[in-house]
């Protein structure tokens, strides 16, 4: 896989750009609460990420996100090869690598400590290396079941893949595969039933753009029509008619069904190149438009989502910002630390937890609290662009 000849030269520039606003971005990102949990309590694969990285980086916002943002680099290299089994043309690919860097839900899967990025990862390796041999690695698919449940929807896609190609061998591996991982991590199907299929869309169309959500449905049906359907085809569609049928009863998380969604996007792009092409110059106009406007916004949805904190400057309460859950703890932390604190209890069993990665320890006799007690001692305001965001009342 070479990317220093010439033909890969804007490729390799789109992606260190990538790289430069993905790194910057992660360093206005603190750490969650959850992905506190995941840092200092549990033990998966996502804590050994985590602390590997801070371990040879130290214990900051960039070095916590970093395998997930190296993830999405070798995801996007990947995707990029495997385009060209879809996409003639190197202008083309750049399009489809494109769209796929950019959709909400790749990105985010990007900066957050979650097996999201990793899923993609993997499914793209597993895909790129059977496009190069014309083999299954029946390695990585054992791998598969050690490192996340989601794989089951990989498993059960290979089965109806193998079902179509006659290959008794994958056939029969894919179904152990997915009944072991039935039987390991099970499956929640409790409760009432309850429809949740309009929500499901929602999410989807949050994930992808909704156009471009929406075309990308109509590129699977176009594909089935005209009989094209490989290994990239059966893992997208076996994927969404299964979170489709399972909306219909429960709600579901997306995280675990997108990773095998998005990376068919070469199919659809594809299909409206082929559909723009076939026509003459003078009728492309609506094909113009259309794509035009999925693409403006595509970006807008993605830079939002990106460079989103100027947003609390238009918020009354400033907790309904959506990446709330990411801010102001290290704020929080170095206020503390000019007040030569470094062992606080807080109210706040969420922010206690975040607050240690940033060195404040819990305990001592030092109490922070989140709203305003009868006595206190001293008042910390956190502010954004001189807007007060926060107050906190240390006693």
């Amino acid at each position: 896989m070479s990317l220093l000849n010439r033909d890969n030269y804007s490729f390799v520039s789109l992606l260190l750009f990538s790289a430069l606003i993905l790194f910057t971005v992660a360093n206005t990102l603190d750490i969650s609460y959850v992905e506190s949990i995941n840092y200092f309590s549990n033990f998966n694969e996502l804590t050994f990420l985590t602390h590997a990285a801070t371990f040879l980086f130290g214990e900051s916002n960039i070095s916590i996100r970093s395998p997930f943002i190296i993830s999405y680099l070798f995801s996007i290299i990947l995707f990029y090869q495997i385009s060209k089994n879809y996409i003639k043309h190197h202008r083309d690919q750049l399009i489809s690598v494109s769209i796929f860097m950019a959709l909400p839900g790749v990105v985010s899967a990007s900066l957050l400590i979650n097996t999201s990025i990793l899923v993609i990862f993997l499914i793209l390796l597993y895909i790129y290396i059977y496009n190069k041999t014309n083999q299954h690695s029946y390695f990585l698919l054992t791998l598969f079941l050690f490192i996340d449940n989601s794989f089951a929807i990989l498993f059960i896609s290979l089965f109806f893949y193998s079902l179509k190609q006659k290959d008794n061998k994958l056939l029969v591996l894919s179904l152990i595969l997915f009944g072991i991982s039935m039987q390991v991590y099970g499956f929640d199907s409790g409760g009432k039933p309850k429809g949740y299929f309009i929500e499901t869309i929602a999410i989807y169309a949050s994930v992808f753009s909704p156009l471009i959500f929406f075309y990308f449905i109509y590129s699977l049906y176009r594909t089935a029509i005209k009989g094209e359907l490989d290994l990239l085809w059966y893992i997208a569609s076996t994927t969404l008619i299964f979170s489709f049928l399972l909306s219909f009863r429960q709600s579901l998380d997306i995280e675990e069904f997108a990773p095998y969604i998005v990376i068919a996007i070469p199919i659809m792009v594809k299909t409206f190149l082929n559909s723009y092409r076939v026509r003459l110059p003078q009728f492309r106009t609506k094909h113009k438009i259309g794509i035009n406007i999925a693409l403006a916004v595509l970006l807008i949805n993605t830079s939002i989502m990106l460079f989103n904190k100027p947003l609390y400057l238009y918020l009354d309460n400033p907790s309904k910002h959506f990446a709330y859950k990411h801010h102001f703890a290290k704020d929080i932390a170095n206020e503390l630390k000019k007040n030569n604190i470094y062992v606080i209890t807080t109210n706040s069993k969420s922010l206690q937890k975040r607050l240690r990665f940033y060195g404040i320890l819990p305990g001592g006799s030092k109490m922070l609290y989140t709203y305003k007690p009868k006595n206190y001692d001293k008042i910390l305001n956190i502010k954004y662009l001189n807007k007060s965001i926060l107050t906190l009342y240390l006693s």
